[in-house]
């Protein structure tokens, strides 16, 4: 419900004058008159690996389809008529900012701005259709701009022709070309989106770029849109202008930008680019093309090799473009000309060296980051040609999530027990850009500890304990759990026993004292809930929160000696369990759907077996496989209460999976590499699509591309869990960990945990909020992981470690943060501890024999619980054993520590 009326909400934000005169935003945009010309026909052209289909009038693209997939149309038709108005973009129009020399004032020139029909050109051989666009364009204007439909080497070529008609130097401050891909998922269901609809994700790299279009079923060809002449690819800006009502159905369109200077010097001005924007000058009579070339890859895993064949300059970086600063990374590029030189910005941020070649052509170098922050990576090869990738440099992962425990446990570690809505001893939102914590807002769940908005601090203040535990923190928030959730925010007795509140803050200023609330904060909004609203269980996603808390206290206070003290172990399960029960007995409605976080219900399921607690494990089981039953009825079980999510992929894959539903394990992970890119660059690699939860969590409320929101970290976990089965498959492991390192990407240098990172060239920055990360650290916490393997192209590497190879084994240091999970691909063997952490692991491959280094122990730490599975194991293989004698207990080997690092041998058994 609650995002169902955030939904209208949105329409409020964005179209207020329409829904003042009583029509919806659609209603709104029909009601002004068609002038693209749709009613004059249409021509049709047969363009190699594409149908194309263009407005006679406008020449613009009517529709697109892939020769090899018919019926598929990559662009919005089916909204064409009811989007053929002024002001609308379609797919071939330009962008420019102008000014002549000695001119200080750019001028603005879109060809969607008034439409008229075009002047057709002569066309043959290659080129399918011309047009001179003056017509669309105002009479001022000194260029002359001849727009051509043509085809190269079987692919489809968008080409502008700029001519300087003047007599003075005109400098091309902006050229935009708008991206307009079917993207508009308004009104339809979830089978029909997925059958129609894509998502679309840039590369920023200049000459390097791209832009890949995915359908949203995730299988099937992709259109990669790349570089042809003049295009490199400097920024991807929002077309806030094209009033195509956006919200949740609808993100809105995308220019690709070839010049931005003149953005940069006024709605850019106060921004980091991720590229230093250009302009660049034609000189009277000078003529100049722009050109980009639409080509067709299988399938997103074949995304590099299709740019390898079309002759781009291709990386991958390993372990990703997000960089801990004690990790060797590597960075693996394709080209087919030498490098002329490399820069980096800002100097020192990073230091790279040459590694010499591998397989197929792939040149190798070492990369470290020195400097904490953004960095820009510069190559230019001999050919002229340039390209960026954009890294991020943080902490080392320890030393990351050590002070971001701090900064939870300190600057937002609230109390004041005489709090009217009894929120004392808890991590409440906190707003970075005030340096407050926010105590009031008008969406009640920011303040009131609930939702995804205001439990997200508290529970990354818990999910940290997971992987770095630390008794002081762990007594406050066991006040926290036991007095201020338990019986607060859960309800702990009578018929809602064990269910969770939306919100612990309302607004009742009737039923309050004087002075309760803050008046310059606007409280006349539907967010504002009223007491009955907050006090609702109704919100199944509030229960995967509440029900990590207690699971994270058992798992202390089991594996550990000292540190949970309030109640035992038994105490934290119980309430763990029953807590997942009560979400589908007292949220129903909303427990059909996958829920973000729902990985925990599968932890609590395995820890109830492994405790021997058969009855409530059966019921657990029986309760979640009732909803698995549903989810394996649908073509497209990852529903929300959205029109489209990209969060309940997370549990409904792992519930799949664990039900033996591979059918649908495979649909819901084909889906999640449809939104969940790996590119070269860090905000966009396994950053999982989301773009309207800075209206609910962020502080700068606005639908915008989210760079490393909590999708980011919630579906690394189902990507990595596919890897982990299919241990030769590197582009999952590559899509996966992108996400993995995205989770913690954005928190800042002191400990500061964000909503997201704004996407829109005019901010690139966090958002002022806490919101709702902790869903993203709950991702991260229970998923942080180190893998070893050997690739067929680019041999030896590590993911979360430092790789050596002497001549015998394969050696890693390990450099998470938890230290506590080990897979090694060659044996399809995943190693991972209850409590302790690994120093080191060691591989041989030729006899297969695994050493492990364990770091010392602790007064809370005697013992290390290692448990080894064997998830990629093939029919065959053989099992992984200690070689000597060690007690099992719960599924796990009990292995004494001391005050020395200890090395075990794990031993392959047929």
């Amino acid at each position: 419900m609650i995002r169902r009326l955030v939904y209208a909400g949105a329409f409020l934000l964005f179209y207020p004058c329409s829904v003042l005169l009583g029509q919806s935003p659609w209603q709104a945009m029909e009601a002004k008159p068609s002038t693209l010309g749709v009613d004059r026909g249409y021509t049709e052209f047969d363009a190699g690996t594409f149908k194309l289909k263009l407005v006679s009038a406008s020449q613009t693209v009517a529709a697109l389809e892939a020769t090899e997939l018919p019926g598929f149309d990559f662009t919005p038709n089916d909204r064409l008529i009811q989007r053929s108005r002024d002001g609308l973009y379609h797919l071939g129009d330009l962008n420019l900012r102008l000014r002549q020399t000695g001119g200080t004032e750019w001028k603005r020139y879109s060809t969607a701005a008034k439409r008229a029909d075009v002047e057709k050109l002569n066309a043959s051989g290659k080129v399918l259709a011309a047009a001179n666009l003056a017509a669309t364009l105002p009479a001022d204007i000194p260029l002359e701009v001849i727009r051509y439909w043509e085809t190269s080497g079987g692919n489809l070529v968008l080409r502008f022709e700029l001519k300087n008609r003047s007599e003075e130097t005109v400098e091309i401050g902006a050229l935009g070309i708008p991206m307009i891909f079917n993207n508009i998922l308004e009104g339809k269901t979830l089978d029909q989106t997925h059958a129609a609809n894509v998502f679309y994700d840039p590369y920023i790299g200049k000459d390097a770029g791209y832009l890949q279009v995915c359908r949203l079923k995730g299988n099937g060809p992709v259109l990669l849109v790349i570089p042809s002449s003049n295009a490199s690819f400097e920024a991807y800006n929002p077309l806030l202008d094209d009033f195509t009502p956006r919200g949740i159905a609808f993100e809105g369109f995308h220019e690709w930008m070839i010049h931005g200077k003149a953005y940069a010097e006024n709605e850019w001005k106060n921004a980091n680019p991720w590229i230093e924007p250009t302009s660049s000058f034609l000189k009277p009579g000078e003529t100049r093309s722009y050109a980009l070339k639409f080509v067709i890859a299988g399938s997103v895993k074949n995304i590099e090799s299709k740019l390898i064949e079309e002759n781009r300059p291709v990386a991958a970086g390993i372990p990703g473009y997000v960089i801990p600063q004690d990790v060797n990374a590597q960075l693996f590029l394709n080209y087919k000309s030498g490098i002329a030189k490399m820069e980096i910005a800002p100097k020192g941020a990073l230091s790279l060296s040459a590694a010499g070649r591998v397989k197929n052509g792939w040149k190798v170098f070492n990369v470290n980051g020195k400097t904490w922050g953004r960095a820009r990576l510069t190559i230019t090869y001999k050919d002229g040609l340039s390209q960026v990738i954009n890294y991020k440099i943080i902490h080392p992962e320890e030393k990351l999530v050590r002070g971001f425990g701090k900064f939870l446990m300190n600057k937002q570690w609230f109390t004041d027990e005489k709090d009217p809505f009894k929120r004392s001893r808890s991590v409440i939102s906190y707003d970075y850009e005030t340096k407050k914590q926010v105590t009031q807002e008008n969406r009640a769940w920011i303040a009131g500890l609930s939702d995804e908005g205001g439990a997200g601090s508290w529970l990354a203040a818990i999910m940290k304990q997971l992987i770095q535990p630390d008794k002081e923190e762990i007594a406050k928030l066991q006040l926290f759990v036991n007095h201020t959730l338990w019986g607060g925010l859960q309800h702990s007795e009578g018929a809602l026993k064990y269910g969770v509140k939306k919100s612990m803050f309302y607004y009742e200023p009737d039923k309050m004292p004087a002075g309760t609330y803050d008046k310059d904060i606007n409280y006349k909004v539907w967010s504002a809930w009223p007491l009955k609203e907050a006090e609702s269980t109704g919100r199944s996603y509030n229960y995967p929160h509440v029900a990590s808390a207690h699971w994270v206290l058992y798992r202390l206070g089991r594996n550990y000696k000292g540190l949970v003290t309030e109640q035992n172990w038994q105490w934290y399960l119980s309430k763990a369990y029953h807590t997942s029960m009560a979400m589908v007995k007292q949220a129903p409605h909303y427990a059909q759907f996958g829920q973000m976080e729902g990985t925990i219900f599968l932890l609590i399921l395995k820890d109830l077996k492994a405790e021997g607690f058969s009855e409530r494990a059966a019921d657990l089981e029986t309760a979640m496989k009732k909803r698995a039953d549903l989810w394996k009825s649908l073509a497209y079980p990852f529903g929300s209460e959205m029109p489209w999510d990209s969060t309940g992929q997370e549990e409904v894959y792992l519930w799949s999976d664990y039900f033996g539903y591979a059918d649908k394990a495979k649909v819901t992970m084909d889906a999640i590499l449809a939104y969940m890119p790996t590119v070269p660059h860090w905000g966009y690699n396994g950053s999982a699509r989301r773009y309207w939860d800075f209206l609910y969590g962020g502080k700068l409320r606005r639908v915008e591309r989210q760079l490393h929101h909590y999708g980011s970290g919630l579906n690394a976990i189902p990507v990595l869990h596919e890897f982990r089965k299919n241990p030769d498959d590197l582009y999952l492991l590559r899509v996966g960990y992108g996400g993995l390192l995205g989770s913690v990407s954005n928190i800042t240098e002191d400990g500061f945990g964000p909503a997201a990172f704004h996407s829109f060239p005019s901010t690139l920055q966090i958002d002022g909020l806490s919101g709702d990360y902790g869903s993203n650290f709950f991702g991260y916490a229970v998923n942080t992981s180190t893998y070893i393997l050997n690739d067929k192209d680019f041999g030896w590497v590590s993911f979360g470690g430092n790789l050596a190879k002497s001549k015998e084994s394969i050696n890693v240091k390990i450099t998470t943060a938890a230290k506590s999970r080990v897979y090694i691909a060659p044996a399809g063997l995943w190693l991972t501890l209850d409590a302790g952490q690994f120093n080191s692991v060691s591989y041989n491959p030729k006899s297969g024999l695994v050493g492990v280094t364990l770091e010392p122990g602790n007064q809370h730490t005697p013992h290390a619980y290692l448990r080894i599975e064997e998830p990629g194991k093939r029919n065959g293989q053989i099992s992984y054993k200690p070689d000597t004698n060690l007690v099992s207990e719960r599924g796990c080997y009990v292995i004494p520590l001391n005050t020395s690092t200890k090395q075990i041998w794990l031993k392959p058994v047929k």
